[in-house]
């Protein structure tokens, strides 16, 4: 019977309970079942499956039917709070203690036994919000990087999803709209706020019950970003997302929300034809590809590396690298030679300062995007990299290609060029001898700290959010 989905503990405490209702020691209703008491017991505890043929006697002795004994609930609190226990004792996260586990008695009081499996809950509460380590967490993007650089970076589920979308709200052509945003999200049963008191811990708000998301002011400084918060925050419902139960799936959900947005306001076939007739041009230009669509240039960069491989058949890479030289964000399928860690992690390494994504910094001309070609141990590369500014401090955002596809891009006749033999750190990281010979024992720097070494790794279902606060922001919100 335990094959069909009667749990043991729950029939044997149902036993019980029938038994001591009708005053019957174990050995009074064995004799009248035909079984000693002692295998009577072992079948209240769990531990031995009865016949269906011992189930009937034992029903008719006790003036019940088998139907009641096979319920799946318990029969009182108490029994409800044994099995509990006995579940939460079985589970992996506590026999990976090595702690015994309790031995539940009859004299043992309700409060006792709900003492412990308070403990037991909120040890298994902190397991869900651990969702990993520093170093899991950068081996955990790596290997997303890898699967999505297998894959040419594209995902075509959600690029028919996303063209499915816009087509049932009445997007024909042109850049995106807020309005077609907000019919989307009323045709998924949403309604759009935007509110001035937005948890600080997160980008949007989404309240399931009151089918509502919640965004910061339409009016802030670059609120043509709020599109894409909005498209985030309706994919999760649309790719039928669930909370996250690992750092790898909240990545893999992040990343999938990010690309529902970007293939709304890039669509896949207008997308297409635009970078085909660019390329049939030799004029491809990130620049052009962004005005297009009414999009950041480090979004229609990105969006590039999901449809040039998959439909031009062309290898690039991406960067975004603040203005310390630590690439923020990565993409690449053309093996330019990149930093990392022993993990594989690319994410907060330097990019060589022979790069253009770290030698814009220094140029005069922020507004214009600027052109180099690259030697690398890997062979030579063209890119094209601008300049921005965030709350946060000055990037740039770069896309590149191997030197034989420069020639479809608008700004290959640059003259521009550097050599760069990173990771050797001669080539940029190593002082020359001479100033270190000079300077090495003469100097005494006071490092900057980066505080976010000690910070640690967000922790929750949603890393990084404070529950406390979006929970009293909802309930706020909705006595409204």
């Amino acid at each position: 019977m335990s094959g069909s989905g009667i749990h043991l503990t729950t029939l044997g405490h149902r036993i019980r309970h029938h038994r001591v209702a009708k005053g019957f020691t174990l050995d009074e209703l064995g004799a009248q079942v035909g079984v000693a008491g002692s295998q009577l017991s072992l079948i209240e505890n769990g531990k031995r499956e009865p016949k269906l043929s011992l189930l009937q006697a034992i029903a008719q002795a006790t003036a019940t039917d088998v139907s009641d004994l096979i319920s799946g609930e318990p029969p009182n609190r108490r029994a409800a709070l044994e099995i509990e226990l006995e579940h939460a004792q079985a589970s992996p996260v506590f026999r990976q203690l090595g702690v015994a586990p309790v031995r539940v008695s009859k004299g043992m009081p309700d409060e006792t036994l709900e003492s412990i499996l308070g403990l037991h809950r909120e040890l298994q509460r902190r397991e869900r919000e651990a969702i990993a380590t520093p170093e899991e967490a950068r081996r955990a993007n790596t290997e997303l990087r890898l699967r999505m650089r297998s894959q040419n970076n594209y995902i075509g589920d959600i690029e028919k999803l996303a063209e499915k979308q816009l087509k049932a709200a009445g997007h024909v052509s042109g850049a995106l709209t807020h309005r077609t945003v907000s019919i989307m999200a009323q045709k998924l049963g949403f309604e759009l706020l935007y509110v001035n008191d937005l948890p600080h811990s997160t980008r949007s708000v989404t309240d399931l019950e009151n089918s509502r998301i919640y965004l910061p002011p339409a009016s802030i400084p670059g609120g043509h970003g709020l599109r894409s918060m909005a498209l985030q925050a309706m994919a999760h419902r649309l790719l039928g997302h669930t909370p996250p139960t690992d750092y790898a799936d909240f990545l893999q959900q992040r990343l999938e929300i990010n690309y529902f947005a970007a293939s709304c306001l890039v669509p896949e076939t207008a997308g297409v034809a635009f970078l085909q007739q660019a390329k049939k041009d030799r004029n491809l230009a990130v620049e052009d590809f962004r005005d297009a669509f009414g999009v950041t240039h480090e979004a229609a960069g990105m969006r590039m590396t999901n449809l040039m491989t998959e439909h031009l058949g062309m290898q690039l890479h991406f960067l975004r690298v603040d203005e310390t030289g630590a690439i923020t964000r990565v993409y690449e399928n053309d093996d330019l030679p990149l930093p990392m860690d022993v993990t594989g992690a690319v994410e907060g390494q330097p990019v060589c300062r022979k790069f253009q994504a770290r030698a814009a910094f220094t140029q005069q001309n922020r507004t214009t995007e600027h052109h180099q070609y690259t030697d690398t141990p890997s062979g030579t590369f063209w890119c094209a990299t601008q300049t921005g500014a965030a709350s946060d401090g000055e990037f740039s955002v770069t896309v590149g290609v191997p030197f034989d596809d420069a020639r479809w891009w608008r700004g290959r006749e640059t003259i521009d060029r550097a050599v760069s033999t990173c990771p050797d750190e001669a080539c940029c990281r190593r002082p020359a001898p001479d100033l270190t010979e000079r300077w090495s024992a003469k100097s005494w720097p006071s490092a900057r700290v980066h505080t976010h070494m000690f910070s640690p790794l967000p922790r929750g279902a949603f890393p990084g959010v404070d529950e406390n606060e979006v929970y009293t922001f909802l309930a706020r919100h909705a006595a409204e």
